[in-house]
């Protein structure tokens, strides 16, 4: 399938498989309880912590913890990015290792735009609508309009 993202990308692979999966398997009536489980941290390997932590921070996560060699930042629900050393450089365009969901898509490439990011243009495809931004290294931060159901 051929997409914005490439020929590789995996998430175009994936889906008509999960369009069919969630008209299978999501109930009709959605509770208001957050689900009882989600992600606790996900690994960035970077070539400069001082340099990477303030690029993610103005993305719109929360500080938690900067440090020489780590930086600790908050994801909305909780999600902590971790932020540390790589072993060898990023090849730019390697896409981060997960994509970014925002309410409103349109906005925030327009807030991030206006803070010197250098969004792409809006991509329009059948279960999101996106854009990337590039970090200090290289990689293609993916931003996804939601399609979160209930409360998260």
């Amino acid at each position: 399938m051929s997409t914005p993202h490439g020929e590789d990308d995996p998430w175009s692979r994936h889906t008509g498989l999960v369009v069919d999966v969630l008209k299978i398997t999501m109930p009709r009536d959605f509770s208001d309880q957050a689900p009882p489980v989600w992600v606790g941290h996900v690994s960035v390997p970077v070539s400069s912590v001082s340099t990477s932590a303030p690029f993610w921070r103005r993305l719109g996560m929360r500080q938690v913890f900067v440090g020489e060699s780590v930086a600790v930042l908050e994801l909305r629900g909780g999600t902590h990015v971790v932020l540390h050393p790589a072993d060898a450089p990023i090849e730019p365009g390697t896409p981060a290792p997960f994509d970014l969901m925002v309410e409103d898509l349109p906005a925030t490439r327009e807030r991030l735009a206006a803070d010197g990011f250098q969004p792409t243009p809006i991509a329009h495809g059948r279960i999101h609508d996106s854009f990337t931004v590039s970090d200090p290294d290289g990689y293609a931060v993916k931003f996804s309009s939601s399609h979160v159901v209930g409360r998260v």
